[in-house]
Order: C-alpha cells, then structure tokens, then sequence
C-alpha cells in the first residue's frame, strides 16, 4: 500500500511548528504552576543554570563567578536548577489493524510517537521508540537532544503496518531501563487475539518500572458500524473471513459490547495505577494531546 502522500500530509511544513506551540503552550502551563526545584526519588539528575543572586556571607565562596567580578567589581553567585532527566519510552502498535482499513489510526499513531518522542527530546530526556506486533523491538537506540527529532520523522515514515498482535507476550517480555525514572506510552488499539487479553496483558505492564500510559487509538466506526443485511467480515490480521446477516440487534449487541470492552480496559488500568486514555481518530490532535500529559504526566511537568 503506497503512504507517501499520507505521510508528507502529516509530516508537512506546519507539523513542527504545531508541536513547538504545543510546547510552548506547556512551558506556559509548568510556570504558572511550579516554581523552584523537582522534588524526585528517582536517579538521574543534572543541573541547569537558572540565574545570578548577589553574593552574601552565608553563601558558599565557590559558587561565585569570578568572570562577572572581574567585568563588575561586585561578586554574584550562579544559581543552578536540579532537573530531573527521565526516559520516555513510545510503544507503537504497528499491526495490520492499526493501518486497516482505517489508515486515521496510523496516522494518529505516528502522530502521537513523532510528538511524544520531541517533547522529550526538547525536555533533554532520553527517548526511546519501539514497534509492537508479535513482539515488542527497538530499531533505534535511545536519543537524547532535539537535533534527532528527524531521525525519529524518517523512522516513522519507514514504519509498516502489518501481521497480528500479541499484547500479553509483548507486555510481559517488555523491560524498560530502570536507570532512569520511566515514562511509558503505549499507542494501540488494543485489539488482541481474544476480548480477554488486553486485559490480562496489563496486568504485566502494571509491573513496569515508571508511569505508565495507554493511549486507546479507534476509528468512531469501530465503535458504531454502519452496518446491516448480509455482510462479509475480514480480519485483516489473521486474514479470516466470514459471512454473516448483521441486523439492528446485532449492531445494538455489537456496541454493547465494544462498551464494554472498553470499559473493562479502563477498569484494569485503573485498577493497575495505570492511566488510560481512549483516543477517537476524530477528535482534535492538539487539544486531546494536552489533555493527555495534564492527567498527571511527569513529562508534562518536567522541565
């Protein structure tokens, strides 16, 4: 399936600089809120310049910038902010029903990897991006510096699509860095092998080191079908097929359960501390976007 155009379509010109003003917008929002230090337990700080003061008795000689002096004549000492370096870690699903027949989830879901890994990388955190299907690999090793956000682009663009899911092996092998306080995002729709296993599957992700973010990516037909008289399934996973009479009931009976499918993945990560969010493809990307790192994402709130 050609994707060129789609792809130049999301990553046009003004993708950038939608996502710079996302930062910015941010950046705005961690001011009003916070001021002074990160208070942490986890490893993995550094130190940031944050302004002079005038030098008083009670302070530490050392920390007086002798440059300054030598320009002023009058002695001031640096001011450093303790910032808190974490990892961010993007998971995304890169099965066949992420890409068919509804190519919105794809480009929400490399959407949502492109933004994700450049808010960490203009937040000086180490990213890191993995593909899931049958497994869970990383084809590029962690990145640190916003310089690599087109890495991340081209990597995105190279993306396919294809063969089955299966989330309970993928989120029982998968092991983040513990080097690092994690911040974990998985970009999926969440459709595994049976109406059970996303369920069972986060119980394992529940014992990953971090926070930890589902981001349920579906088209609204997948929620409400137009559907009715004979029809003809395909599962473009599996490749199975089947043909079947869809009436009114049957469609009130499907989004009945579709309703709770959802809810009972809600319901597991709420058990399972884990934040839960569902994402219609419709929706609007950077208003949802913000919604989802002011639920209490440490990114949201790191420097």
């Amino acid at each position: 399936m050609a994707t060129t155009s789609t792809d130049d379509e999301i990553f046009d010109a003004e993708f950038l600089d939608r996502l710079r003003a996302l930062f910015l917008r941010l950046r705005k929002r961690r001011q009003l809120k916070k001021k002074g230090i990160q208070n942490t337990p986890a490893s993995g700080f550094t130190r940031e310049f944050k302004d002079f003061r005038h030098y008083t008795p009670r302070d530490d000689y050392r920390a007086i910038d002798w440059r300054l002096y030598a320009r002023l004549d009058r002695l001031f000492i640096r001011l450093y902010e303790e910032i808190q370096e974490f990892h961010i870690h993007v998971v995304t699903d890169t099965s066949a029903s992420m890409g068919e027949p509804f190519s919105e989830k794809r480009n929400t879901a490399l959407k949502l990897t492109v933004a994700l890994s450049y808010l960490g990388l203009v937040g000086q955190h180490r990213v890191s991006v993995y593909e899931m299907g049958e497994k869970i690999s990383d084809p590029l090793p962690p990145m640190k510096g916003q310089g690599n956000i087109q890495r991340i682009i081209d990597h995105a663009r190279r993306l396919e699509f294809t063969g089955t899911t299966n989330l309970e092996r993928c989120f029982k092998d998968f092991q983040p860095s513990r080097q690092r306080y994690g911040i974990i995002f998985v970009i999926s729709d969440l459709y595994g092998q049976g109406i059970e296993e996303a369920r069972e599957a986060i119980r394992h992700a529940s014992g990953w080191p971090g926070e930890v973010h589902f981001i349920q990516v579906f088209h609204p037909w997948e929620e409400k079908p137009d559907l009715e008289g004979e029809i003809q399934l395909f599962d473009v996973e599996t490749k199975e097929q089947r043909r079947l009479w869809f009436t009114p009931k049957d469609k009130i009976r499907y989004e009945e359960n579709y309703r709770k499918f959802v809810e009972g993945i809600e319901q597991a990560c709420q058990d399972r501390h884990i934040d839960f969010q569902p994402w219609r493809t419709d929706f609007p990307f950077e208003e949802v976007f913000l919604e989802l790192l002011s639920r209490g994402s440490a990114l949201a709130s790191g420097h």
